[in-house]
């Protein structure tokens, strides 16, 4: 007696039989092509800014023209000058963006550096580094705020020196950078890109113990 095969069993065999070939490739689809982004130097300042599509709000980034610390190999962080909104606030930070594996060291400086920053003949300020998203954020602190924003739009130089793991001595010779045309770049920079009322005033790794602070490193580059 011949039993009949259960109706679904030619659909179980395509669907294995679908398992089992090998996969084939899939063509990429087209990404959205990106907002122009325009730059452009204002006195020793360089502003660029892309607009975002879905948004209409400005990504702008304002940087010194000349490195604090040239990157130390092709594709690699260099530390720079910035201007970033901190707690609604356009404040003077140390940066060092888009961290890769060839950089891993720079990475260190969110473990225990620190920025001095003076513009003379005022005192200095410490301004202490962390982790923000694949970059090292050294932004003034809180009660620093508002005396780091007067003063640099002010100031016609700024002394910079980075100390900690990942960085020099405190006893570095700091570097001197030449200022010009802050008020105009600082004022069209938070025209494009209004300064934002809720955003921290530190770098988000701030309140993290040396052993979080590690574990986010070793994620950050994929260990």
């Amino acid at each position: 007696m011949i039993r009949r095969m259960p109706r679904a069993a030619p659909y179980l065999a395509l669907l294995l039989a679908a398992s089992l070939a090998p996969a084939q490739p899939v063509q990429a689809q087209p990404a959205t092509p990106p907002a122009p982004v325009a730059a452009e130097d204002i006195g020793q300042w360089r502003l660029a800014c892309a607009v975002d599509r879905m948004t209409d709000r400005g990504a702008c980034l304002l940087r010194h023209r000349d490195w604090v610390e040239r990157p130390a190999s092709p594709g690699g962080a260099g530390l720079t000058l910035e201007i970033i909104d901190r707690g609604g606030r356009l404040v003077p930070a140390v940066t060092a963006r888009d961290l890769t594996l060839d950089s891993a060291t720079r990475g260190l400086l969110a473990l225990s550096g620190t920025a001095q920053l003076r513009f003379p003949p005022n005192r200095l300020f410490e301004m202490p580094c962390g982790l923000d998203g694949r970059s090292i954020l050294c932004a003034p602190k809180a009660e620093d705020a508002a005396r780091a924003e007067a003063e640099v739009l002010v100031a016609d130089r700024v002394l910079v020196r980075v100390v900690g793991t990942g960085a020099g001595p405190a006893t570095a010779e700091p570097v001197e950078l030449r200022l010009a045309g802050t008020r105009e770049a600082v004022s069209r920079y938070a025209r494009l890109a209004p300064p934002a009322t809720a955003t921290p005033a530190s770098p988000d790794a701030a309140g993290l113990d040396a052993r979080e602070m590690l574990q986010r490193l070793l994620k950050l580059f994929g260990n």
